[in-house]
């Protein structure tokens, strides 16, 4: 699996829900949530971003 983005893991571990719903996502899941990370380009983009995971 692909390192976390540095915006992304500080997205991450601002909001516990999300952390936990991406780490029970098995490794592919979690892969794609990473690509998908890479595409994002501003604070508020990954903010919400991540509270995706949480819906």
């Amino acid at each position: 699996m692909e390192e976390l983005p540095l915006g992304f893991g500080m997205a991450l571990a601002r909001h516990p829900e999300a952390m936990a719903r991406f780490a029970a996502l098995p490794e592919a899941e979690q892969q794609v949530v990473i690509d998908g990370a890479h595409a994002v380009r501003s604070k508020e983009e990954m903010r919400a971003y991540v509270e995706r995971l949480t819906q």
